[in-house]
């Protein structure tokens, strides 16, 4: 299939066109307690463990935690504590996940695909970003064009770069701005992020729009207890200069969370020498993000809470931009600078001692977005909202029984220059969380949107799971439908210049998939490994078409829903758990993602990923760690999108982390990424980092006054 015409002179476009476009060839379940809120609780339901503030100078993990009782919810008798639910992990971290179903779950009782990233494991593996996080996850393959800051995307099990929902404290971040509104995670950092969610597959019946491949929860930190303040600062190679301030806590029924963030960069490598001119030389990027982010929430009463989540960021990249047929890198830089607000505003009604939970939302996105390069007479600047209201209510209908039901209206809005548009959609959505005598799960949802442009359209999901006696076998499978809106660009957007013309009759892409898996503990969970196979096909995918249209000139070009695809795969994983101090996690990840008209496999999504990460403490001050992550070749394009179905060699990087505590408040660390400066392109025309050494300390304080 054929890619977009339209973007030599628009450095922007240009970027997005390699990234996005030419890619497509083409536990119990707590009563009411739900996502996505502005505000969910992640702890166990019961209890909270927190370090004990410091009386004496000592290394803080070798300090007894204490346990306090959650507000309002009555402690269990010990024996009750002590017994874990079938299928749930009896390792030292037992984390919820919300995202499969919008209640809160033991993540061994989910019936679906889905990969926990905790704020633990943020701190341990040092992550920057959230693409950092999400390198070694299976299913996911992530393209960064020239590091930090520049275009990132995301491929899940083979599906589009636009076909990952993206929310963060359930907001949808999605960028209507771009040109099939897929979202840049180039800026996203990671310093207020508490778990990040990866959950795999269709997931439309929940979540509706552009969650054929699945979706990216973030949630941030949430205060809770004493007052804490925290910082960190690092340095290191290419200039890098980062650092990181915080204060949470909570007081009486009032909680907060603050957080600034900064990332800079002064001089990465990217532009590979053999591209350059004769003479020219190469300019490294320069990037600076500035992430503010602020979490608050307050119990007004027995009935009535309020929750607000607001995120701030303000980043500035220049790097060198193409220009010429074929395109050679410009002598001189191009910036791109973004500013992104989300927030959500949210009252939560409490009914029935809490057995019934009405959340009622207002979501607002705005991301704007300035480009211009060498010789341009003035910057393109391009701004995309999201305006939704939304209402969903948890009912606990019986013992493991939830009822969830809810609607919402939003509107998109594009604008740029000589040029504006919008969308609106209303939906409505039910879902059935079932769990019978603990052992056997089944999740059930239905959603019908109403869009502006092209009418109504339906999805559902089905999701059992059963955990077998005796061997404590997790049986898993799931089977559902996704869909992904036409952009406001490809309905609206057209370029003259270029005989390019957008298609207001585009109808949505649609999907069906299932997978099918199991996971085994042996020896008290000692050992864990699984294994999930995925099956999806996608059709009325949107590619670029001959405009027939005879109002149109001549060998014109549109967008039509022609194109089809079929992505398979397993995703597998073995996890150790040698001593209370070592622990050793593999991932295997096997994708086949072809073209359906052509059998051709589609670019950018390589057939092979495995990763291993070790993490030994050999005293209670010092925790190591190392992984290792290989991704096999791939097809790809020329850095100007002039050729396609290159080849691009796989590689394998290795990675070390390491920090040490020396006393309650103040740690060190240090990492070495890359660590035999492996020299490779991804993607192909621009440089992955090299070797780098990078160090710092972070300090935290408790009972702040």
């Amino acid at each position: 299939m054929s890619s977009l015409p339209i973007a030599a002179k628009r450095h922007r476009i240009s970027l997005l066109a390699a990234t996005v476009f030419l890619p497509v060839a083409f536990a119990d379940i707590s009563p009411a307690r739900a996502q996505q809120s502005a505000s969910p609780d992640l702890l166990p339901p019961v209890t909270v463990t927190v370090p004990t503030p410091p009386k004496a100078v000592q290394p803080a993990e070798t300090k007894k935690p204490r346990r306090i009782a959650r507000a309002r919810v009555p402690k269990p008798k010990p024996a009750e504590a002590a017994a874990p639910a079938p299928g749930t992990p009896v390792g030292p971290t037992v984390p919820n996940v919300v995202s499969p179903t919008g209640i809160v779950t033991s993540s061994g009782q989910a019936p679906n695909s889905v990969t926990i990233i905790t704020a633990q494991d943020i701190a341990t593996q040092q992550y920057r970003t959230v693409p950092e996080a999400l390198a070694t996850v299976p299913g996911l393959n992530v393209v960064p064009v020239g590091g930090p800051g520049g275009q990132t995307s995301v491929f899940m099990r083979g599906t589009n770069s636009n076909h990952t929902k993206i929310l963060i404290d359930g907001i949808d971040i999605g960028d209507p701005s771009t040109p099939n509104a897929a979202y840049d995670y180039g800026h996203l950092l990671v310093g207020d992020i508490e778990q990040i969610e990866v959950l795999r597959g269709p997931q439309s019946g929940l979540y509706g729009s552009d969650a054929i491949g699945g979706v990216i929860s973030i949630i941030t930190k949430k205060g809770d207890g004493p007052p804490r303040a925290t910082a960190s600062i690092e340095t290191g190679a290419y200039g890098t200069f980062n650092q990181n301030l915080g204060l949470s806590g909570s007081q009486n029924n009032v909680n907060y969370a603050i957080g600034v963030d900064h990332l800079h960069i002064s001089d990465l490598p990217v532009t590979p020498l053999q591209l350059l001119p004769p003479g020219q030389h190469a300019i490294g990027n320069n990037y600076d993000n500035m992430t503010y982010s602020a979490k608050t929430g307050a119990d007004i009463n027995e009935f009535w809470s309020v929750n607000s989540v607001m995120r701030y960021t303000d980043a500035t990249l220049h790097f060198t931009g193409n220009s010429g047929f074929p395109g050679t890198p410009n002598a001189e830089q191009s910036t791109h600078e973004v500013k992104q607000f989300f927030t959500r505003e949210e009252a939560v009604l409490s009914l029935l001692d809490g057995r019934i939970k009405n959340y009622f939302g207002i979501n607002y996105a705005n991301e704007w977005s300035s480009d211009i390069g060498p010789g341009d007479p003035m910057a393109t600047v391009t701004t995309g909202t999201r305006l939704k209201y939304d209402w969903h209510a948890v009912t606990q209908l019986a013992a493991g029984q939830n009822l969830v039901v809810g609607a919402e209206q939003q509107t998109e809005t594009i604008d740029t220059t000589g040029f504006s548009a919008d969308n609106g959609n209303k939906a409505t959505f039910v879902e059935l969380q079932n769990q019978f005598a603990d052992r056997f799960f089944l999740v059930t949802n239905f959603r019908n949107d109403f869009n502006d442009q092209f009418g109504e359209h339906a999805t559902y999901r089905i999701a059992p799971s059963v955990i077998v006696p005796f061997t404590e076998t997790k049986l898993k499978a799931s089977y559902g439908t996704g869909f992904k809106a036409p952009s406001l660009s490809e309905l609206f957007q057209s370029f003259p210049d270029f005989a390019f013309f957008s298609n207001p009759n585009l109808q949505p892409e649609l999907s069906k998939g299932y997978d099918v898996g199991f996971e085994q503990p042996l020896f008290n969970d000692v050992i864990r490994f699984g294994s999930t196979y995925f099956h999806n096909d996608i059709t009325n995918l949107i590619v670029g078409v001959p405009d027939l249209d005879p109002a149109v000139p001549p060998f014109a070009f549109t967008y039509g829903n022609i194109g089809q695809a079929t992505t398979e795969g397993t995703e597998n994983f073995a996890l150790f758990n040698i001593t209370n101090r070592f622990n050793i996690r593999a991932d295997y990840t096997f994708t086949r993602a072809i073209d359906a008209g052509t059998g051709i496999q589609l670019l950018r999504r390589p057939k092979e990923k495995w990763s291993t990460t070790a993490t030994w403490k050999p005293i209670d001050q010092l925790t190591l760690s190392a992984t290792v992550l290989h991704v096999s070749s791939w097809l790809d394009v020329s850095r100007d999108g002039l050729e396609t179905n290159i080849y691009a060699p796989g590689y394998t990087i290795v990675n070390l982390r390491c920090d040490y505590a020396v006393n309650d408040q103040i740690k060190l660390f240090g990492r070495i990424d890359n660590l035999f400066d492996l020299h490779y392109q991804n993607p192909t025309g621009y440089l992955a980092p090299g070797l780098g050494v990078f160090g710092g300390v972070r300090f935290a304080s408790y009972d702040v006054k």
